[in-house]
Parts: C-alpha cells; structure tokens; sequence
C-alpha cells in the first residue's frame, strides 16, 4: 500500500466529489478535501440528495430538513475550502444506480471535466465498528458514479443525447474511492484534522452529542513518532488510474 504517494500535481487539479448526502465530503475525506483545497487545487461537490430522511424528530417537515441541510452543507464546504456545492434532490433513501441516475452523473462529468472524480465504495457493507453497516445510498452513489466513470463519461457512444447538448466525452485521470476496505494509498491528513472536524461539526442537525463526536474522531490518531506523543491522522482510497 502507498503510505505517501507523490501526486505530482504541479499544476492546480480540478476535483469533483460526488457522493450522496450533506456531511458525505466531511465525514468520509474532508481532511484530504481540505488539504487539496489548500495546496490550491479546485474542488466541486456534487451530492445526489439533500438528506431529508437524516432526522428522527417528526416535528420537522422534510421540506425543511432539506433546507436546513443544504445550509449546513454550504457551511461545512467553506470550511473545507470547496467552491462550488450543488444538490441533485434525488430522493434520499431511495436511490438506485439506474441508467437514468448514470445518465445524470455522466452529464455531470462531462460539464465539469475532472482531473480527479472522488467518490465512495460501492462494494462497502460493513465499514467500520463504528459503522455498522453502510447506508444503501452511498453504495448505489459509489456504484453510479464508477459505472458513469468508466466507460459512460469517455464513450460518446453512450448517452448520445448529451452530445446533442454539445456535451464531449471527458474521462477523469484519476478516481479517488473513499470509505473502502479495498485501501491502496494513505495520505497523511494531520496537518488537515482538525479542519475536518470543524467541518464535521457545521452538521449541526446531524450530530446530538459533538463533544463525544469529536472524542471518537480524535481516537483515531496513531502514534506518530517512536515515542508515541505526536498523533498521526490518515484517510485511506481505493486510487483507481484511468486517464
């Protein structure tokens, strides 16, 4: 596994992050998001939902739970240093990697044009102990999203009616997979964390407890130096060549 991979991206790189709901980018790679932004590099997120299933409480209407997310997302984007955050509405909780939904994507792609498309693991069940099992939105997000990737967005054979729309094939360099057990690069996102934290916590609807919240995020530190004082924080991808 590449534990500090040289990107060698000399030039600004233009990023698209496309994953499911508000608090995805954040939760699942936004020290890595935050850490690109700052190097200089261009980021747009892309979310297929405005998650207005994310709440118990039945006093709250979805209408105004998407509202109230998609200003939590705007805020959250800032503090990670993306430019641009745009919702699909999609149904949350009822999306499926359909042709339709692919066509979507592929359009998205192609009007963008990404260097680097990030999105998650499609093949993911189970993630983590802390995730006990992963919601079916970010497995059909992560399977539209490769599925359009490659070979839909590149092709002009499909989707001919987004040429007709003067929309030219366009296949990214690089897709960047994350919340994978199939892991094969690691960046070191210390200097980056507490960033992503901030912007984990500008999810005000999403979190009840933040101080336990942050305690478990801060737990994930390794040991960064031989005498295990300094802390080492990583987030890991499936990084997947394509261009």
């Amino acid at each position: 596994m590449n534990t500090a991979p040289d990107l060698d991206w000399s030039a600004p790189q233009n990023i698209l992050v496309v994953l499911a709901h508000p608090d995805d980018p954040e939760f699942f790679c936004g020290a890595t998001l935050a850490r690109w932004a700052r190097a200089g590099h261009h980021i747009t997120y892309y979310l297929l939902t405005c998650g207005n299933k994310g709440s118990n409480d039945p006093d709250i209407s979805a209408d105004e739970l998407c509202r109230i997310r998609r200003g939590e997302q705007n805020a959250a984007a800032r503090i990670i240093g993306a430019e641009a955050v745009h919702i699909l509405d999609r149904p949350d909780g009822y999306l499926v990697p359909d042709l339709a939904l692919r066509r979507d994507v592929t359009r998205i792609i192609r009007e963008v044009k990404p260097d680097i498309l990030v999105t998650c693991d499609p093949t993911n069940l189970f993630p983590s102990n802390s995730y006990r099992l992963n919601h079916p939105d970010h497995r059909a997000a992560g399977q539209v999203v490769l599925d359009a990737a490659f070979p839909a967005a590149g092709n002009p054979r499909y989707f001919p009616e987004l040429l007709a729309e003067g929309l030219e094939p366009h296949t990214p360099r690089e897709v960047w997979v994350s919340l994978t057990s199939q892991p094969n690069t690691i960046l070191d996102v210390t200097k980056t964390w507490e960033i992503k934290l901030q912007a984990i916590l500008a999810h005000k609807s999403q979190i009840p407890d933040p101080g336990k919240l942050i305690e478990r995020m801060r737990a994930r530190g390794k040991p960064g130096d031989d005498r295990g004082k300094a802390l080492r924080y990583e987030e890991r991808f499936r990084r997947i060549p394509l261009g």
